[in-house]
């Protein structure tokens, strides 16, 4: 879920470029955004203008896990202007990470007042609920986020939501959106790994052995994917394909709860 959270906030982390206002560099001895500046485009003292960047910079401090210049940087967009919706959904995000859910619900909730169809802010929503144990009623902000049809990755929203739905063991929906989301972006790593899973859990061997083949190839193997591979290969008795992905989970993930299950060769 920590995947899609941080992708939902690459659409407002990436307006920096369009700002023009900032941009960050890592210095290596406090891992922190340095900003350098090059002059604002627009007016400097425009409430919005400055409400915006102070978001934005909000965000990428937020995705580098500074919860506390975060909070400040958002204190300051909420002082220039108070209106401003991204703020409040920011906000939502950094107190939801802190475990504050009444000040996340709040923020949220905020947020989608002054702004209602702000696809992000229905994504981040969505993703609140969905992590609070609301799964059913998450489902509909991540729809709402997708049928705006300014919104430039619905995947991320459809993959979301068959998450949800898989949490809820609601296996129909989650394929069909998982589905809906390749439709849109074919390499989208997470509904190729959990539409793999809900295959092989439907008996198809070959699309599931497809699915994760993908996702191995377009990210770094994890102890899940590895896993599924593994028990995929099991299956079809295919004892060196087997083998292979048995001794990359071995020296990868060794500490891994994968691992333990194969050692003690609970398959299923």
């Amino acid at each position: 879920m920590k995947r899609l959270l941080c992708g939902a906030l690459a659409t407002i982390a990436a307006m920096l470029a369009g700002c023009g206002a900032v941009k960050t560099a890592i210095t290596p001895s406090s891992n922190e955004p340095v900003i350098e500046s090059q002059g604002i485009t627009g007016d400097a003292s425009d409430p919005r203008n400055r409400a915006k960047v102070h978001t934005e910079l909000a965000s990428l401090y937020y995705s580098r896990g500074n919860m506390a210049v975060a909070l400040e940087e958002l204190r300051v967009a909420v002082a220039a202007d108070s209106n401003y919706a991204p703020t409040y959904s920011v906000y939502g995000l950094v107190y939801m990470d802190l475990r504050e859910n009444k000040l996340a619900q709040e923020n949220f909730e905020r947020a989608l007042r002054l702004s209602p169809t702000d696809p992000d802010i229905n994504h981040n929503y969505g993703l609140f609920l969905c992590q609070t144990g609301r799964e059913n009623d998450s489902i509909k902000y991540f729809l709402q986020a997708v049928r705006n049809p300014l919104y430039p990755t619905p995947w991320r929203s459809y993959a979301a939501a068959g998450q949800c739905a898989m949490r809820k063991d609601n296996l129909k929906d989650a394929e069909d959106f998982f589905l809906k989301a390749l439709r849109q972006d074919p390499n989208d790593a997470t509904s190729l790994l959990l539409l793999g899973q809900i295959r092989y859990k439907q008996g198809n061997l070959e699309d599931a052995r497809k699915l994760v083949s993908r996702y191995n190839k377009l990210v770094d193997p994890t102890a899940e994917s590895l896993w599924l591979a593994l028990r995929v290969e099991h299956k079809l008795g295919e004892r060196v394909a087997e083998a292979s992905f048995a001794n990359q989970l071995r020296r990868r993930f060794n500490g891994s709860r994968e691992y333990q299950l194969m050692q003690r060769g609970e398959y299923d």
